[in-house]
């Protein structure tokens, strides 16, 4: 007796004995047809993929040969009219070939990046003390950034498991909590800096209030440092010419903390640390730090940057390495700056009493004086010099008495983690002008013609960009008030509240050219301060940065930042990717994001801003660019600017993962 046929099996006549022989045949049978048919179909799609790029590459190329012939028919007057729409038509073929590519891949290539794992919470690429001293470094070298084949994770940091939201400005200067950085209580209890011990363990809080008795030593400090310039007080450090101070070793950044209220802008510099970092404390208090060392490298700064540096027993033994961390010191301070130093080994007393102290004093002292540093004043276990505003003074130094002046090849002015040099650097630079001739704040953020055009930029250029960006923080505060209080109760018809002045306290901006955003943003009395990077692929205006009073670094993209993780609450780029797209892509723009995703604090804010006018690719980048925001959990928005077809925004915020208990 015959059975039913399965459909598409030829028909084959059945007998009782044959029955499980041929349901062994006719499973083996779908199961091989099944499998033609899937290698048929995988076969069709690649094929149809590969025919519509082929297709999209003949008119590209038959596209920008014609324009190529039409042109030279065409007269030079319309060329211009026609050039913008030529342009328009280009970016959309490269734009729908992306798409093509990205179809291409499947699904794989829009899989969600992972997160971190737990022990990565406080990761920063490239800074790893264990694997250096295992690797060889010594005498400080093993806190350096070191360059490791494999070292970048592509992975999302999450915060520590009781992480909350920092607190507003200026609350947050004086209350942190204990969660949100990595520290022990001993850390909080002991000390290696002055200004380490001014801190007090509350519960889930850390306090720096003002009104602890320790705090006043902060002041008093300040008072007399300025007594010892030959102030009244620190209030009087504007007039000085001082307005931008590198704080080095800076325990918490209270020495900063308190000198903000003065319009005084620190910056905190501190050697890599896995635990009490002072970085990263300084950080969450809503101050400006950053990674750095003086153990083998120049800073990323230009030379003559700095009105003052400060040292309040930081760590640094200043008469190692034949004085070439003095040597660095004056080539980043500015003509007239100052150096202020603490530490038990100026305390006369004491260094008579012990002639390895006397020995290491006497020879800082002597090398100063051959750097051309005059010794202002010594107080108890603090000293202050003040660098030479004439040029002059170097060459009145005793032949062989001191370090050499740099050679015009030796002399760079832009470096960039270049080992210490043993000569004097920043003599050849046309900005060698001393700190009291130059304007005071706030008038020095107004360069002048004579001073821009050390940059061959001219004033219009200057005052342009700044009313541009003074049109952008308005856009930018009137676009964030939908998001951020989308969820406010509100009756029909009523606008959304302006989000306060102090939403904002850490913002980096990732391609600053003139730092335009950072004197828009406190022109409108925002609560911030700016870390301004000047990318080293792009155009080297850092120093005018630095001149305008503002504070900023030289940096690398395709490489970690050196910060810790959650450290900004807004990152802006404007035509980052652009910049790094001209250069052929050194790195992914999945590295540039992750490693956006890594400073950003939870619920931080990311805006870029393009426009095919400024580079031509924008817009294929603002459509690349979300793509990946979605890859790394973003919530992102791209908005269609009024102002200028031409140009869009995309605004993004970071969501607030919370760790679950393992």
């Amino acid at each position: 007796m015959s059975r039913p046929l399965h459909r598409g099996v030829p028909a084959i006549r059945v007998t009782s004995s044959s029955n499980g022989l041929l349901d062994s045949q006719v499973k083996e049978q779908i199961e091989k047809e099944e499998l033609d048919r899937n290698q048929s179909s995988h076969s069709r799609h690649r094929l149809t993929i590969l025919l519509l790029k082929s297709s999209l590459v003949v008119i590209v190329i038959l596209a920008l040969t014609g324009s190529f012939w039409w042109t030279l028919s065409i007269s030079t007057s319309s060329r211009g009219h026609i050039f913008h729409s030529s342009r328009r038509l280009q970016e959309q073929l490269v734009s729908d070939l992306w798409d093509i590519g990205e179809l291409s891949f499947g699904t794989s290539r829009m899989k969600e990046i992972e997160f971190c794992p737990g022990e990565l919470e406080n990761y920063i690429p490239r800074f790893n003390v264990s694997e250096n001293l295992d690797s060889g470094f010594s005498d400080g070298n093993e806190y350096d950034r070191v360059c490791r084949q494999g070292s970048r994770q592509n992975c999302l940091v999450l915060p520590p498991m009781n992480y909350k939201i920092p607190l507003r400005w200026p609350t947050g200067r004086d209350i942190i909590w204990v969660a949100n950085v990595k520290i022990t209580g001993q850390e909080v209890f002991t000390s290696g800096s002055l200004t380490k011990r001014m801190m007090m363990l509350e519960e889930e809080q850390i306090s720096f209030r003002s009104a602890s008795l320790m705090f006043d030593g902060v002041e008093d400090y300040s008072h007399q440092i300025a007594e010892m310039i030959g102030l009244r007080n620190e209030s009087n450090f504007i007039q000085a010419g001082i307005r931008t101070i590198l704080d080095i070793g800076c325990g918490y950044g209270s020495f900063g903390a308190h000198l903000f209220s003065e319009q005084i802008l620190t910056i905190c510099i501190a050697n890599y640390e896995s635990s009490g970092s002072q970085v990263q404390l300084t950080l969450e208090r809503g101050l400006p730090a950053m990674i750095g060392s003086f153990s083998s490298k120049q800073l990323p700064h230009p030379s003559l940057s700095f009105d003052l540096l400060h040292c309040a027993r930081c760590g640094i033994d200043w008469d190692k390495n034949d004085g070439s961390f003095l040597i660095e010191v004056d080539r980043v301070l500015r003509p007239g700056g100052y150096f202020v130093w603490t530490s038990p080994l100026i305390n006369v007393q004491s260094s008579l009493r012990n002639k390895e102290k006397q020995k290491r004093w006497n020879f800082v002292r002597d090398f100063a004086e051959n750097l051309c540093w005059e010794l202002m004043s010594q107080q108890d276990e603090t000293v202050v010099w003040k660098k030479t505003s004439k040029k002059t003074c170097y060459n009145s130094r005793i032949s062989g008495s001191g370090p050499s002046i740099c050679s015009k090849v030796q002399d760079v002015e832009f470096p960039y983690y270049r080992p210490l040099q043993n000569c004097i650097g920043g003599m050849h630079s046309r900005r060698w002008v001393p700190i009291e001739e130059r304007a005071t704040w706030p008038s020095r953020s107004n360069l002048n013609p004579s001073e821009l055009a050390l940059y061959g930029l001219h004033l219009d250029e200057l005052n342009e960009d700044t009313a541009n960006y003074r049109i952008i923080v308005r856009n930018y505060w009137s676009l964030l008030s939908p998001l951020i209080f989308s969820d406010y109760p509100k009756r029909p018809g009523d606008e959304d509240p302006s989000p306060p002045y102090n939403m904002l306290r850490n913002v980096l901006d990732m391609n600053a050219r003139y730092g335009g955003l950072n004197a828009a943003l406190l022109e409108a009395r925002k609560s911030v301060w700016v870390m301004n990077v000047v990318p080293t692929t792009g155009p080297k205006y850092l120093p005018l940065i630095l001149d305008r009073g503002y504070f900023g670094v030289l940096h690398d993209w395709c490489e970690a930042f050196p910060t810790y993780p959650r450290t900004y609450d807004m990152v802006h780029a404007e035509g980052l990717l652009s910049l790094e797209s001209s250069q052929h892509w050194r790195c992914t723009m999945l590295d540039i994001f992750t490693e956006i995703d890594r400073m950003l604090r939870p619920e931080g804010w990311i805006i870029m801003l393009q426009g095919w006018i400024i580079i031509r690719d924008a817009a294929l980048l603002i459509d690349s660019a979300r793509v990946l925001t979605r890859r790394l959990k973003w919530e992102a928005r791209v908005i269609e600017i009024e102002s200028n077809n031409d140009e869009r925004l995309l605004i993004c915020q970071k969501p607030f993962f919370k760790r679950q208990p393992s």
